[in-house]
């Protein structure tokens, strides 16, 4: 089946973590926010790594292929993410490895309407095709696929399946334009919890899960509702304000600008002021 899509990117700021091993689901379940059980061939997650505290650390997609587990994630911090993973390997059969160069992450989209590559598509639906792995992405149907494969064949993917010739396209503008946050660039690490960052809406924790680090402090902020601030959207008028700028108003601070692009961006805002 061809796909009617324009617009695409390679994700030069996305880097793959191979988690493998006997006990590598188990090791996952104990560790990530979400439900490990459902990961699946053909069904990918979105999830974090959070402190004992319930803070965040990194966040990630999760999809399995073969017998590995492969997170995409910040490649900036993947080294820092396999680090934390390791502190709690203990002897468990786990394999973590960033020796995945050869494997690279691309976006494809459309701006207007649910992006169709199977008759019903579900967020988190995985398939393989021209030696990639495609997911319509487990966050929101509206930011497209991510499609993880080495680079040629990527460019097979494109010839193979789409209809017309994909025209390059700025992911950062389309993920802000719906709101959808990028990471440490947006979700202040050892300091944001999730459900301010949007985790919910963003089917990234689950509650009717086991227990995993920060799961405490998770589960009594949704059952008490004390979020105090909220990661938003933000339309920009004028200039545009620097990443890490503080928001005042009434003489006040209410808030913080987090990432920025053209005129839209995502701001830490204080919901009780």
């Amino acid at each position: 089946m061809k796909i009617n899509m324009t617009n695409y990117a390679i994700l030069k700021d996305r880097e793959i973590l191979a988690i493998s091993g006997s006990d590598a689901r188990s090791f996952l379940q104990a560790m990530i926010s979400n439900d490990a059980s459902k990961i699946a061939p053909e069904v990918s997650i979105y999830a974090a790594m959070l402190t004992p505290q319930g803070k965040f650390l990194h966040d990630f997609i999760i999809s399995q292929h073969k017998d590995a587990f492969l997170l995409d994630t910040e490649k900036r911090r993947v080294s820092e993410l396999a680090k934390n993973l390791n502190l709690f390997r203990l002897g468990s059969d786990v394999n973590i490895s960033t020796n995945t160069d050869q494997l690279i992450v691309a976006a494809l989209w459309q701006k207007k309407g649910l992006p169709i590559f199977r008759d019903h598509p579900k967020i988190g639906n995985t398939t393989q095709t021209s030696n990639c792995s495609v997911i319509l992405d487990p966050r929101l149907a509206a930011l497209g696929y991510r499609i993880i494969g080495e680079s040629k064949d990527i460019k097979n993917f494109w010839s193979d399946r789409l209809s017309t010739t994909p025209t390059k396209s700025d992911y950062d503008i389309h993920r802000l334009e719906i709101g959808v946050p990028d990471g440490s660039r947006d979700i202040q690490v050892n300091k944001s919890f999730l459900l301010e960052s949007n985790f919910e809406e963003l089917n990234g924790v689950a509650f009717d899960k086991g227990c995993y680090i920060g799961q405490e402090n998770t589960a009594r902020q949704k059952h008490r509702g004390t979020i105090r601030r909220r990661l938003i959207k933000i339309d920009i008028s004028g200039p545009p304000p620097n990443e890490g700028e503080i928001i005042t108003w009434e003489n006040g601070e209410i808030g913080q600008i987090r990432s920025v692009n053209n005129t839209c961006g995502m701001a830490i805002v204080r919901l009780d002021r």
